[in-house]
């Protein structure tokens, strides 16, 4: 897996690039899926900014920073 970049940490606004939207870093460390069992290290957990639902993402290098506003 390749390195975190430094940009990458909780409470850092990014932008998923498979889900088309920005979001808030909740938390990033291990998960492990209740319907494959699949374990992922380092999973970064997302939520949109202002509240809703949280939702997963397993490879970093699906995220991009966040555009300052």
């Amino acid at each position: 897996m390749n390195k975190r970049p430094s940009w990458l940490f909780e409470g850092a606004r990014v932008f998923d690039v498979a889900h088309d939207r920005e979001a808030i870093v909740q938390f990033i460390g291990d998960y492990e899926d209740p319907s494959t069992r699949r374990f992922t290290p380092e999973a970064v957990f997302l939520r949109p900014e202002g509240g809703g639902v949280e939702w997963i993402v397993a490879d970093h290098q699906a995220l991009r920073q966040a555009e300052p506003r």
